[in-house]
């Protein structure tokens, strides 16, 4: 039964047309995703079914009566009054409840109930447990794995499976869409095109289509170009003909009627064939538009050995410890991917390598010939006030003219990069970021949720030039697939019990591996088995000797020790897996 349905919707900005003739129906129990480039209007569409926005043209038409739409902004954040209000708020017993079965902790007493008391991913889990509690009979939900956690991911999955109503899903999040989604409309210049099937799908029919469409559209063109060059032959057996019957040497009886004659045959088979040529072109097909290339192309840094090295790392907030005892290293070259549940401290220990602040217990050290280049999760960095080449700062000439050309490459034409940041949507935030970084020729990228409003080809280009990227490379992501493709280590945040200090430990492999580890252990739960605990205390012990070994020579007696102390612990490792 269909509840909703968009007809010909159009919206403009300005002298900007955003969206024209958008027609989208959305049926009970829909499970839909929204996808497009950065900038195409996906949450302004969200906006206008949510009845937050007005269409300039057409409109939206409910079927259901009394239809409640649940609409999370993109982003979505509380205040303090906001927040208050649900502390105070009738229902809190269903809000507190669905907080919980996405993996929200709510801390004890209403008096915490507060927006300092919370990370980017618990308020996005915050607002989605208010959305949730107010029992809509539509979803309308704007990039909701935004900061979300792994488990934050998967619990949302399972919520949105036990979920009866229908749900509009705007998302760049790979996996996320593969699992959810039945249904993807794409959205490209103003309007929508229909893909039945998840996100693996879409991306597979969208090639075969373009593919299909590009094959005809040069057959097309090949015919047109072949009865082309008819008429101009013809044209030339014409002006031959026209010539010969006015020759006045010619004096053969009948031969000047015999050219007119021939020369009006051949005007009409000219006339004919321009006419074919023209219903051809009128009915042709347009080119098909290929995705736009992104280009990333971070510089070179040159390998060597450990750049960063913590011993014993600890620190608290407000006298909450988020991570303690923790002893690892990074090398130069290193693709490392930093992982653990939201609020745990991944923000926090970016800033501690970039000396932003200072570790209450323990000592870090991170080598003096590093230039790190940081990516911040909230981009408040950028002025707002600023335009995309102000922000940069640039003023050598040949700075402002790559600056220009890499701005370009990215989607950010002239007059984007000459309008305010502010003015501008996240994903292109992002990617003047990623230029002033890549300008810069850093020889260390930290960076924090990259690929966050990122459209999904810009996601697929970042993707492929991080891999290339010679320099060292931490990642705080909750993207599966950016982890998947890039990194080959893992910093990883656990805890002994919910209630315990965090641990940050070494992994030496990638994600898929640490994926498929996690999944077994879930398997393995209620089978008798070493205290997982164990082996996180040997993983951290080994990445202690790995430290200490490196300092010393080989034939020190502490050497020799060590080292024994290390086979023994691999050796004993490899039994617990």
């Amino acid at each position: 039964m269909t509840i909703l349905r968009c007809r010909q919707v159009g919206k403009n900005f300005g002298d900007r047309q955003v969206l024209r003739e958008v027609n989208i129906e959305i049926n009970a129990g829909d499970r839909i995703g929204l996808v497009g480039l950065n900038g195409t209007g996906k949450s302004t569409l969200a906006k206008i079914i949510a009845g937050d926005l007005p269409a300039d043209q057409g409109g939206v038409t409910v079927y259901k009566k009394n239809l409640k739409i649940g609409y999370l902004e993109q982003d979505a954040s509380y205040n303090q009054s906001v927040l208050e209000r649900i502390g105070r708020s009738e229902p809190e017993h269903n809000f507190l409840a669905a907080a919980g079965r996405i993996g929200l902790k709510m801390p004890a007493g209403k008096k915490r109930l507060e927006k300092a008391a919370f990370s980017s991913g618990e308020k996005t889990k915050l607002a989605f447990s208010h959305l949730w509690a107010s029992r809509p009979d539509l979803l309308v939900l704007d990039e909701p794995t935004n900061h979300l956690d792994f488990q934050g991911v998967d619990r949302l999955v399972t919520e949105l499976e036990k979920f009866t109503g229908a749900v509009l899903i705007i998302s760049h999040d790979r996996w996320f869409l593969d699992r959810v989604v039945t249904r993807i409309y794409e959205l490209a210049d103003g309007a929508v095109v229909e893909y039945p099937g998840n996100y693996s799908y879409y991306r597979e029919e969208k090639k075969r289509r373009f593919t299909q469409q590009l094959h005809r559209y040069r057959n097309e063109k090949k015919q047109q170009q072949k009865i082309q060059v008819e008429i101009n032959r013809l044209k030339q057996w014409s002006g031959k003909a026209h010539r010969d019957s006015t020759k006045k040497s010619d004096v053969r009886m009948g031969a000047k009627e015999y050219y007119r004659v021939k020369a009006k045959k051949t005007d009409r088979q000219v006339k004919s064939k321009i006419k074919r040529l023209e219903k051809l072109e009128e009915s042709a097909a347009p080119k098909p538009q290929a995705e736009p290339k992104l280009e990333f192309a971070f510089a070179a840094a040159n390998r060597g050995r450990r750049i960063i090295e913590a011993d014993g790392l600890g620190k608290a907030y407000d006298g909450k410890v988020l991570f303690q005892e923790s002893r690892f290293f990074v090398q130069r070259g290193e693709k490392i991917g930093l992982i653990g549940p939201n609020g745990c401290g991944k923000t926090t220990l970016l800033r501690l390598l970039l000396r932003e602040e200072a570790p209450d217990t323990g000592s870090l050290w991170v080598s003096p010939t590093l230039s790190p280049g940081y990516l911040r999760q909230d981009l408040d960095d950028l002025d707002a006030e600023k335009s995309a080449l102000e922000v940069m700062g640039f003023t050598a000439k040949q700075k402002l003219t790559s600056a220009r050309t890499l701005l370009a490459h990215m989607g950010i034409d002239a007059g984007l990069a000459a309008k305010p940041t502010g003015c501008l949507s996240l994903g292109e935030r992002v990617r003047i970021k990623l230029v002033q970084i890549l300008l810069e020729e850093r020889n260390l990228l930290l960076l924090d949720e990259p690929t966050n409003h990122l459209d999904l080809p810009g996601r697929e280009r970042l993707e492929e030039a991080l891999s290339a990227y010679r320099g060292t490379l931490i990642i705080v992501s909750h993207d599966r697939y950016l982890l998947e493709q890039v990194c080959n280590k893992l910093l990883v945040f656990t805890r002994a019990h919910p209630r315990a200090p965090g641990t940050i430990h070494r992994l030496e492999y990638g994600f898929a591996d640490y994926a498929h580890n996690q999944g077994r252990q879930e398997q393995q739960k209620n089978t008798p088995a070493e205290p997982p605990e164990e082996k996180m205390i040997i993983e951290n012990r080994i990445a202690c000797i790995l430290g200490r070994l490196n300092k010393l020579s080989s034939g020190d007696p502490e050497y020799d020790r060590l080292d024994r102390e290390f086979k023994e612990l691999v050796k004993k490792k490899r039994g617990l897996s």
